[in-house]
């Protein structure tokens, strides 16, 4: 028998963390990684660039919570990470990078493609480390999966030197441990059940935490008992059903969301997983007069207009059902504000009948909300598309919209919805991209066509980094540096294998995407976009936007 050497061990340890999948670049310094790794049942999913692989990773830690795993080697390789890194470090989705590094002997002079990698990650993970010796592989495994998991989740990062993965090591990996939840006391339980009984006009507002928690069936076991209603955060939406009675929409897209919603009338806001980092606080509570309840995973953070009443710290889905158990106030004494969710639905339904050509933005949505059942998925890019997604597709489930609004990178559809597909092969999985941010990780089309994984990408094409423009020109009165050209996205992705259309009127795109979902392969629709259309304005008039794009 061969020698187990410490790149076995660390493998070793990672299917004791179940991972399934690495996503990555192979690289020369992490040759015994590699073989350890194709000696595995993980797994190896090689990416064309690492910001892929680790958007790939973010995603599928986002979808099971579970820190998905991604690999760059040292220098270039692991700089590339960077950006996706961070994504799942604001955007809460537990990430474990590794990264490889030259020997330790080299590390104390100048040396080829040698930087301080621990050094460039540290402001966007929770915790890394070097891997110094063998004898420590169990011990950083292990916690760079515990951190990565524990609430909040985010990304970790372990660098592997060369000559330290390549020595002799016998040892096991330590036991896999579920993080530890604390539980909020019966004084703050009842504290809060008061305040909320109480209150004349409560309402919640739900988050990105409340998704993670998969609190989705008991936030509307709570609206249902309690009859207060929800608003959502861009990245909580489908929490409620849009068609509950108590779902007051997505707010954070302008200045008006929130009156409209309810928030001016408000005397006590109930924040279920509510995260700063999507949308500030500052929106909803300008005078910081209103009575604020926590139900949140850890303490809340601290914000003039964010101070709370009383927290109630725990696993979310169960502090719900027992606040709801606690609650005496009939569900009928509180009113549901319809004002948001009735004219963003209303903007919505109008448009199934708009030919109008290149097509408008909620005619696109229309036609990809007929289309999809109520547990596919759809991906979001960012740019303007993100804010007419956020503002106005409707969702039935939990998990079913997938937005980045914490760093909010571009490129951040495709490879998040080629890990969807591996996640729940079983649903349909649609991405909407800008023809700029598309672009920018475009090269994951063949990552897609090897795997086989059937996402249908639909390309919104203008010509122009269209959510600039469109600030600009509500700044100036005009918009200048923003135009680009484009190749023919229909050859690109047949380059890459795949079929492709692109739309001639607003007729031809339902059409082109049924065929599309019914393919057992990738496949690209090119929808030419009319954004002369204003999100913030032009049809549902709620004032100036709040949230950049």
């Amino acid at each position: 028998m061969a020698e187990r050497i410490a790149s076995d061990v660390f493998v070793e340890c990672l299917e004791a963390e179940g991972v399934e999948y690495v996503f990555g670049i192979p690289g020369e310094e992490t040759l015994d990684l590699s073989r350890s790794l194709a000696d595995s049942s993980i797994r190896f999913i090689p990416v064309r660039h690492e910001q892929g692989g680790a958007y790939m990773a973010d995603a599928y830690g986002r979808l099971t919570g579970r820190a998905g795993v991604c690999l760059g080697t040292l220098g270039p390789g692991a700089t590339n990470l960077v950006t996706a890194v961070a994504d799942a470090f604001l955007d809460r989705a537990p990430l474990v990078a590794l990264t490889g590094q030259s020997d330790l002997e080299r590390m104390h002079k100048e040396s080829h493609q040698y930087i301080d990698l621990i050094g460039i990650l540290r402001p966007v993970v929770k915790w890394n480390a070097r891997v110094s010796s063998p004898e420590i592989v169990p011990e950083v495994v292990r916690k760079a999966f515990k951190v990565a998991e524990s609430e909040k989740p985010g990304a970790t990062h372990l660098e592997l030197p060369e000559d330290v993965m390549a020595r002799p090591l016998d040892a096991s990996p330590l036991p896999r441990r579920a993080p530890v939840q604390p539980e909020p006391g019966m004084r703050e339980l009842q504290r809060a059940a008061e305040i909320i009984d109480a209150a004349e006009n409560p309402i919640a507002l739900a988050g990105n935490g409340a998704i993670r928690a998969h609190a989705g069936r008991a936030l509307r076991a709570f609206a249902q008992s309690t009859g207060v209603p929800v608003a959502e955060t861009f990245m909580a939406k489908g929490l409620l059903d849009y068609q509950d009675p108590h779902a007051l929409g997505t707010v954070g897209l302008q200045a008006r969301d929130y009156s409209m919603a309810g928030f001016d009338d408000a005397d006590v806001v109930i924040a279920i997983g509510y995260d700063l980092v999507e949308h500030a606080p500052e929106h909803w509570n300008p005078r910081g007069d209103k009575q604020i309840v926590v139900i949140d995973s850890v303490a809340a953070e601290i914000d003039e207009f964010f101070v709370p009443e009383v927290e109630l710290v725990g696993d979310i889905a169960h502090v719900l059902a027992r606040l709801a158990a606690g609650c005496k106030r009939p569900p009928s004494t509180v009113s549901v504000p319809a004002g948001l969710r009735d004219v963003t639905l209303g903007a919505l339904s109008e448009a199934r009948e708009d030919d109008h050509f290149p097509m408008r933005p909620p005619r696109v949505l229309w036609d990809i909300r007929s289309a999809l059942g109520p547990a596919d998925i759809l991906v979001s890019d960012v740019g303007l598309h993100k804010l007419w997604i956020g503002r106005m597709f409707p969702a039935h489930e939990p998990g079913t919209v997938l937005i980045a609004n914490g760093l909010a990178g571009m490129g951040f559809a495709l490879p998040t919805a080629i890990a969807a597909k591996l996640v729940h092969p079983d649903r349909h999985v649609v991405t909407v991209n800008g023809d700029a941010g598309f672009l920018m990780n475009f090269q994951e089309l063949e990552t897609a066509t090897r795997l086989r994984t059937p996402v249908v990408n639909i390309v919104w094409e203008n010509g122009e980094f269209g959510s600039i423009a469109w600030k600009q020109d509500k700044k100036f009165g005009r918009h200048f540096d923003v135009g680009f050209g484009n190749p023919d996205f229909v050859r690109l992705a047949e380059a890459f294998g795949m079929p492709a259309w692109r739309c001639g009127s607003a007729g031809e795109f339902a059409g082109h995407l049924e065929r599309a979902l019914a393919l057992e392969l990738p496949s690209l629709i090119v929808v030419p976009i009319d954004y002369s259309v204003d999100v913030a304005r032009g049809v549902i008039g709620l004032g100036a936007e709040t949230v950049a794009t």
